[in-house]
């Protein structure tokens, strides 16, 4: 229960600092206005986004599934909250053509940071292993 309430504010605090980073770009971009409801809208879908993507991370500690079973229990929870949370806040049209392209991009992503953390932890691993045989 600790892990997750740490990784919650973690997710929140991360969602929270991304749409002040998008919010900065945008000024910056020479935009002298921002409507203060879609800025609440985006803010509170950004903290809920930084909120689902790293406490869903707790699949990957179960050590009684197998890493496919925590893959696609992980992938299962991501894919449904992140869409649902995208069609009900208008970051992506209802529509089935800019449904499939984002589908697209967000596999796209999701297999590549998915292969970088495989790596990394396999690395890690390995590494740990080479400290062992030497002692």
């Amino acid at each position: 229960m600790k892990n997750f309430l740490i990784r919650s504010i973690l997710g929140i605090f991360f969602g929270a600092f991304i749409m002040v980073v998008l919010t900065g770009s945008v000024a910056l971009s020479g935009q002298e206005t921002l409507d203060s409801m879609i800025f609440l809208t985006n803010a509170i879908g950004f903290m809920l986004s930084g909120w689902f993507f790293t406490t869903s991370t707790l699949y990957f500690e179960n050590p009684n599934w197998s890493l496919g079973r925590q893959t696609m229990m992980h992938f299962m929870t991501v894919i449904i909250l992140y869409f649902v949370l995208a069609f009900v806040i208008g970051w992506i049209p209802f529509n089935w053509a800019s449904f499939l392209l984002m589908l697209g991009v967000f596999l796209g992503f999701y297999t590549i940071f998915w292969t970088i953390f495989y790596l990394y932890f396999k690395n890690q691993a390995q590494k740990l292993n080479d400290e062992l045989n030497e002692v």
